[in-house]
């Protein structure tokens, strides 16, 4: 099993919700988010969503952008990504989950993108521009690498269409809650947790439902019918405004709302 996978088992085992946190590399500035990613595992996350900044991240609200040109700003590249993996697995056995655009991974060449950057210690990458129909030599790529291609599904997405990509997903699937971009901002979960319902039937690959959610009181409602809450714009917000420690007193806030509603 990857660390993903046992992670992703344990939290089942224990009955409580997994907590992924995005950070973008880079932003504010290299050192913070490397110290950020630690100092969230000890403020109660489980995963990490680490962001490859890019220049158009078309599927990101206004916070994430704002971060993705600050970190560019900062001179973040792929191989001080690389770099920052290499230097993470020094201190943390934490799942590390990339989230990234094709354009750079295709620059790179993208077998040698999951190559280098799953033997620095990355588990799987998240792609948001690249469809599922369009990924299948992507998929067999990282199948060899034993690396996680998130799948994703949408309160869009048909019963035929969740067959299609459910049924071979591994890691975790990624459940938008809303069609439009990330960021904080008032969400019906019902929605999305219907299609999580739905996406069970095809499926026992952990959902982790993401987009929307900034307080403790939304990720209880998103966590409701998924196995993890993915968290963004309202920790990376917090980051860039130079508020480390409220940051990590808000991922806290969330492992403790979480517990004391699902934990058996």
């Amino acid at each position: 099993m990857t660390r993903l996978e046992q992670k992703m088992a344990a939290l089942s085992a224990a009955g409580r919700k997994g907590i992924f946190i995005y950070i973008t590399a880079g932003a504010p500035d290299i050192e913070t988010s490397k110290c950020a990613i630690l100092a969230a595992e000890k403020a109660g996350a489980d995963v990490i969503e680490l962001g490859l900044p890019f220049s158009d991240p078309m599927a990101d609200g206004p916070v994430i952008q704002t971060a993705s040109v600050c970190a560019l700003k900062n001179g973040m590249t792929t191989k001080k990504e690389l770099a920052i993996m290499r230097e993470l697995r020094k201190e943390t056995d934490i799942p590390i989950i990339g989230m990234g655009y094709i354009n750079a991974m295709h620059h790179y060449g993208f077998e040698q993108f999951v190559t280098d950057f799953q033997a620095a210690g990355m588990d799987g990458i998240i792609v948001p521009d690249v469809p599922h129909e369009e990924s299948g030599e992507m998929r067999k790529i990282c199948a060899a690498h034993d690396f996680h291609l998130a799948e994703f599904i949408t309160p869009g997405t048909t019963p035929a269409r969740m067959k299609e990509t459910c049924t071979g997903a591994t890691g975790f699937i990624y459940c938008v809650s809303n069609n439009g971009v990330t960021g904080v901002k008032k969400i019906d979960y019902t929605t999305i947790g219907e299609v999580c319902q739905n996406a069970r039937t095809f499926t026992d690959t952990p959902l982790a439902v993401g987009f929307g959610i900034g307080s403790p009181e939304a990720a209880v409602e998103a966590a409701e019918h998924a196995d993890a809450v993915i968290v963004g714009s309202a920790v990376v917000g917090r980051l860039l405004k130079g508020q480390f420690d409220e940051a990590m007193t808000f991922i806290h806030s969330l492992r403790t709302a979480l517990d004391e509603k699902y934990k058996k």
